[in-house]
């Protein structure tokens, strides 16, 4: 096998504001790995957060795709997964990129789609639909980008928190957008205390769930808030691979992965079944990623409750093309093989 990579800075719509920063570009690092006269693409979204950026991405490839080219078989995805966690025990988003590139490769060379490999169905209906982010700004921009997605077709907001004004928000995007489920996430933002009270008050507002409310250090805060919210409580921060799941079971209603998290498809799996084993519902999440990592994401709806996986829709332009989103649903139909990546 012939791997390679590079790294890609890809400019964001607008501005992309969380409780903890604003960013206007976003760094990927794409993987090709090709044999048998096929390529396949995955990416690596780091985020500093999780200890990880394109240079610390950049300088562990060449030892992960040594391991792949030593393996070299792309359908040795496991094998490969667990040698990689020997050359690194962390950098899931390295690992990502080279696990999702395997499964495109694996399903070009069988010339099947990837939800195909993995024994799923591509119908619509036991898909979810994507929920398209509303970043912080100011409430009328919010408000603006709100009504724009809601009159996109998009049937889910999410909607960032963590100021002063959070309810003001909530109130403002409800009033232009009536119809859509709104989902909130305050990425860590609240202590246990002024969570709950937000739950008692977003709950008048028909809000779904309530993503992450208080810091992945305060486990005992986010079971505070888990037994008194009226609302679900999905934990993102708290829970990166399936490993946490057995400890933020009784603290949440919804556990959120995302590829970059637990170092791609294979291990995100793991997680999916994890959370089904003790009674928690799953959502797939993502960081702002090209369509060479979401495409992968998106053969794993049929097995989720919840999708996040607008990543690439908050570009201004994408160096990969992806399955086409209509209204928040991903057509996986469409894919005739692999991931339905594609480079522009």
């Amino acid at each position: 096998m012939n791997p390679s990579f590079e790294t890609v800075e890809l400019a964001l719509d607008v501005p992309f504001t969380i409780a903890r920063g604003t960013t206007t570009t976003t760094e990927n690092v794409v993987v090709e790995i090709e044999h048998e006269g096929e390529t396949g693409y995955g990416a690596a979204a780091p985020s500093r957060h999780y200890g990880e950026t394109a240079a610390t991405v950049e300088a562990l490839l060449p030892e992960l795709l040594e391991v792949v080219a030593s393996v070299s078989d792309p359908h040795a995805r496991r094998e490969i997964h667990d040698r990689m966690d020997e050359v690194a025990r962390e950098n899931p988003a390295a690992k990502a990129a080279v696990d999702v590139a395997l499964w495109d490769l694996a399903g070009k060379l069988l010339d099947q789609p990837v939800y195909r490999l993995l024994g799923l169905s591509a119908d619509s209906d036991g898909c979810p639909p994507t929920s398209f982010t509303v970043g912080l700004d100011d409430t009328r921009a919010m408000t603006r980008r709100a009504r724009q997605a809601a009159d996109a077709g998009y049937p889910i907001l999410k909607v960032k928190l963590g100021t002063d004004r959070d309810l003001r928000i909530v109130e403002a995007i409800r009033a232009v957008a009536p119809d859509v489920t709104l989902r909130v996430d305050a990425n860590e933002a609240w202590t246990p205390t002024e969570a709950v009270r937000k739950c008692e008050a977003l709950a008048e507002y028909g809000v779904e769930f309530v993503e992450q409310p208080v810091p992945a250090e305060n486990p005992s805060g986010l079971r505070h808030v888990h037994e008194r919210s009226p609302l679900p409580i999905a934990a993102d921060e708290s829970c990166l691979t399936a490993d946490d799941v057995p400890a933020v079971a009784d603290r949440c209603d919804v556990a959120n992965l995302k590829l970059m998290k637990t170092g791609g498809l294979t291990p995100a799996l793991e997680l999916i079944h994890a959370g089904r084993a003790h009674g928690l519902e799953v959502m797939c999440g993502c960081m702002i990623e090209t369509n060479a990592a979401i495409a992968g994401a998106a053969h794993l709806l049929p097995l989720l409750d919840y999708a996040d996986l607008d990543g690439s829709l908050l570009l201004e332009s994408d160096s990969f093309g992806g399955i086409e989103v209509t209204e928040g649903q991903f057509d996986l139909q469409s894919v005739q093989h692999g991931t339905g990546a594609t480079p522009r």
